[in-house]
């Protein structure tokens, strides 16, 4: 069986209170794109005293396999279920580290792939249950449909939001931001106007209403980072942020772009020029 698992990007981004238990309760809206990653599942042939396996592509797991979300799936699931032993193949395409929810779309993917493979029947409230303990945004990916997000990414209301024709450039700069210190240097704070607000609006009034605080504090660690973002503007963004805690960027078009052109724009980075659904 094979799937694909998609990133997502981030509208918005709001930090509005840190917890008692240290995480952040924030508000957000997800937005599925088609960078897709590519996950195969197999029976698992040889030596079946191991449960399972796990062999990925063009970016290789240098820790250990049990901390891999696609195979904490596959665990979740095995701590209530007999599930059968399992193959597993992962091809990354979407940058790790960007702040779209690569890892956390294989394991969701993988929760659904295993469980049409075991036959468990589980519903999606169900798997977004065992999604949820794996990562905070690892329950949007079930669904996979536009969502505001509140609590620290896992309470999930479907909204009716569609970027249908227009067109996203997608930017990834070399540099790694830390998703701790990045929540380290946000001061809490609730927005004047909530997402789901500002998303009604006109695309063209996003710019001066739909933030993400991380930007402020990563800009001023990263300039360079923050120099991609006024770039998209320049060549005619509607509306342009960075995903999540960083560091991939976007910038929403209303016309399509070339992507040999974009790229050869921003020749130091990842990027790519996809069309909105």
């Amino acid at each position: 069986m094979i799937t694909f698992p998609n990133a997502k990007i981030n509208l918005g981004l709001n930090i509005v209170e840190k917890r008692p238990d240290g995480y952040h309760n924030l508000e957000t809206l997800f937005y599925p794109i088609a960078l897709q990653d590519i996950l195969e599942i197999t029976p698992r042939t040889g030596d079946a005293t191991e449960k399972y396996s796990l062999t990925m592509y063009d970016a290789p797991f240098d820790g250990n396999i049990d901390d891999n979300l696609v195979i904490k799936a596959y665990n979740a699931l095995a701590a209530d279920y007999a599930l059968p032993a399992l193959d597993f193949f992962l091809y990354k395409k979407v940058p790790t580290g960007a702040g779209l929810g690569g890892g956390s779309a294989d394991a969701a993917f993988a929760l659904k792939m295993i469980n049409d493979l075991a036959g468990l029947s589980l519903s999606d409230d169900e798997l977004e249950k065992y999604a949820a303990r794996i990562g905070a945004d690892c329950a949007f990916f079930v669904r996979n449909k536009p969502a505001f997000a509140t609590g620290i990414g896992n309470i999930l209301t479907p909204a009716e939001l569609s970027l249908a024709g227009y067109t996203l450039v997608l930017v990834k700069p070399e540099i790694h931001i830390s998703t701790k210190d990045a929540y380290a240097q946000v001061t809490p704070m609730l927005p004047e106007i909530p997402i789901t607000e500002i998303v009604k609006r006109p695309i063209g009034e996003w710019r001066q209403l739909l933030v993400n605080d991380f930007e402020k504090s990563v800009f001023a660690k990263y300039p360079e980072v923050a120099a991609i973002k006024e770039k998209l503007y320049e060549i005619g963004a509607e509306y342009a942020s960075m995903s999540g805690s960083g560091s991939a960027f976007f910038g929403i078009f209303k016309e399509k772009q070339d992507e040999a052109q974009m790229r050869e724009l921003f020749a130091d980075c990842f990027c790519r020029v996809i069309e909105l659904q």
